[in-house]
């Protein structure tokens, strides 16, 4: 029997394993699980190349749990160990400078990747009061057992064992009697380990899937096996738009599946829905690094073990291969978006609901990819529902919806039914209407102002339809400057956070008689400050009224009659279900003032 100290360089070892080196508590099965799968991946090498004679037979990971022991028992049939292997790989703490690692990391969660250590075999001692290994060699020498408790002292001696590979026993301490439950060991194994490469048994149960689709070359593979393969990782989620297949091997190794989820409503927009795995073994959903931060929608599988990770394997550092990845990453979606879009059109436009939603966050956030998107951004006409490819559309308003700035003016509405009656007005006069009312359409046309600097987008109801493109000031009314006073402060009224502007244009006989609109920049200033953008300016446009810009059109024959009646009550009763018409159409009359015009409209009807 041999007795020692386990050699690292610091008595406190255990404690800091036990409480730091890991964020999740659960991660020591993670680890022992994968140890032993790296034994089998060991065997088979060594198999391959002739040092392993004879047959190797079924390789597999087995796990067991027993409450009334209150163990934890995980066995392979691998290499194994020799004794000087057992005190080379085990009793040797593998990571140099143990001091300086600890001081400098000392209170924090992030580290460096645990593989670089040999740390893994020893998150056992974060639930365990005492740990066993029993082992044998491929070799032809004594099977060995190992056994501490926690304390820098073990035991090692010669046992008695039949078979290849190792079993570590862990038994469980006080505190981690949750894992004496081979339910809650079955569902954590299940969340790292669902596509390890051996198979891991717990009884006659296979618990994993060691040929995930990532694995296999595209050439094999079905629509419907990556249409099954979806549903094995989303259970509940609609059938995916597409899917990017990637597999790359030089100048870094990256496998994985991407899927376009369909997405229709805000709620469904859902991150951290991509798990990136390391050689099979799950690591973490949260890839903010790795994946550009426009493609945290899509779903899907990512692996790789050119990409660093920290100590527990829950956080990404900052790589020159990190970045790769993610430029690679670009690429593939966009040459995958335009491979669409340019042969199979019909099928492009079916799904833009969804698509559009990664096209323009894409070309929100990512300048080399807003490149790329402009040839494949699709707008829809508000009236026909006409798809217009951008590229087409620029040149359509070029001759029609061009200021005098030279700015091509993209006239669009967020509420197609809600600003209908806009709608018909611009169209009237000629210019091309296009829907941008999807959940990031707000962020989108502020950020394409920036990035085009020969485009201007302007909502339609936020000014008279004569003035979309073109402010117009020769506005000729038929009123004399008497009525027109009279009229503008007929039309002073109040409506609760509200800043109205009253103004008197000379529009067509046939425009409405009071026209209601937001102007463009400080609607744009209150929606940005609603969704917690604006900077430290945010706060003060969000307490600021809302500014109404209330157009009356001094042509409308209606005013004369108006201006003319002798009875006040009557008159302003006029005014009011007038301009209350028109705050109604903007969707800017509730509360108190939309049941008072309900009110007074049943009046009018009755009389």
């Amino acid at each position: 029997m041999t007795q020692g100290k386990i050699r690292v360089q610091t008595e406190n070892i255990f404690p800091i394993i036990k409480k730091f080196l890991y964020n999740e508590h659960d991660i020591f099965i993670r680890e022992l699980v994968s140890n032993a799968i790296d034994a089998t991946q060991k065997l088979k090498t060594l198999a391959s190349i002739g040092e392993v004679k004879g047959e190797i037979g079924d390789l597999k990971v087995s796990v067991s749990v027993d409450a009334e022991a209150k163990t934890i028992t995980i066995a392979d049939n691998g290499v194994g160990m020799t004794a000087e292997e057992v005190d080379k790989y085990i009793n040797q703490v593998a990571f140099s400078g143990a001091e300086e690692f600890l001081e400098k990391y000392k209170g924090q969660n992030e580290a460096n990747i645990i593989g670089h250590f040999g740390l893994g075999f020893y998150s056992a001692f974060m639930v365990s009061k005492q740990v066993e290994i029993f082992t044998k060699s491929f070799k032809d020498v004594p099977a060995m057992h190992w056994t501490c408790d926690g304390s820098p002292e073990f035991t090692l001696t010669e046992t008695e064992k039949a078979d290849r590979g190792t079993t570590i026993v862990l038994h469980l301490n006080e505190e981690s009697l949750e894992f004496a439950d081979e339910i809650r060991v079955k569902s954590t194994i299940q969340k790292f380990g669902k596509f390890l490469s051996v198979p891991v048994m717990m009884g006659e149960e296979q618990l994993n899937n060691t040929n995930p689709i990532w694995t296999r070359k595209p050439s094999e593979l079905t629509d419907e096996d990556y249409i099954n393969f979806y549903k094995e990782l989303y259970p509940f989620s609609e059938t995916p738009l597409f899917w990017i297949h990637l597999n790359v091997d030089f100048p870094f190794n990256l496998t994985g599946v991407l899927y376009f989820p369909t997405i229709k409503n805000s709620y469904e927009v859902q991150k951290d829905k991509i798990q990136l795995y390391c050689n099979q073994v799950y690591v973490t959903d949260e890839v903010k690094d790795i994946v550009p931060e426009f493609l945290m929608l899509l779903h899907g599988v990512i692996d790789s073990p050119d990409i660093p990770l920290n100590v527990s394997r829950s956080y990404l550092q900052g790589d020159p291969n990190v970045r790769k990845i993610n430029s690679h990453i670009t690429k593939k979606v966009a040459d995958k978006l335009e491979e669409i879009y340019k042969n199979d059109r019909e099928n492009y436009e079916k799904k833009w609901e969804s698509l559009g939603l990664f096209v323009k966050y894409g070309m929100m956030t990512d300048d080399k990819f807003a490149e790329r998107g402009a040839k494949f951004l699709l707008m829809q006409d508000a009236v026909d529902n006409k798809m217009y490819a951008w590229a087409d559309l620029k040149t359509q308003l070029e001759t029609t919806q061009k200021n005098k700035e030279g700015k091509i003016v993209v006239i669009y509405t967020s509420d197609a039914i809600g600003q209908n009656s806009y709608i018909q007005q611009a169209a009237a006069k000629g210019y091309t209407i296009v829907k941008l009312d999807g959940i990031v359409d707000n962020g989108f046309t502020n950020s394409m102002e920036t990035k085009w600097s020969d485009v201007q987008f302007v909502r339609v109801d936020s000014d008279v339809a004569d003035n979309l493109v073109d402010k117009q000031e020769d506005n000729t009314s038929v009123l004399s400057e008497e009525e027109t006073t009279k009229l503008k402060d007929l039309f002073a009224l109040q409506y609760a956070g509200m800043n109205l502007q009253v103004d008197v244009k000379g529009l067509s006989a046939e425009a409405p008689p009071v026209i209601a609109s937001q102007p463009e920049f400080m609607r744009r200033m209150k929606d940005m400050a609603a969704m917690g953008g604006g900077g430290g300016m945010g706060a003060f446009y969000a307490n600021m009224p809302t500014e109404i810009a209330l157009t009356l059109n001094g042509n409308h024959p209606m005013y004369p009659s108006i201006i003319a009646e002798a009875n006040a009550d009557v008159q302003k009763e006029k005014v009011q279900q007038l301009a209350d018409l028109a705050m109604l159409s903007l969707g800017m009359l509730k509360g108190e003032e939309l049941t008072k015009f309900i009110q007074r409209s049943f009046g009018m009807v009755k009389n």
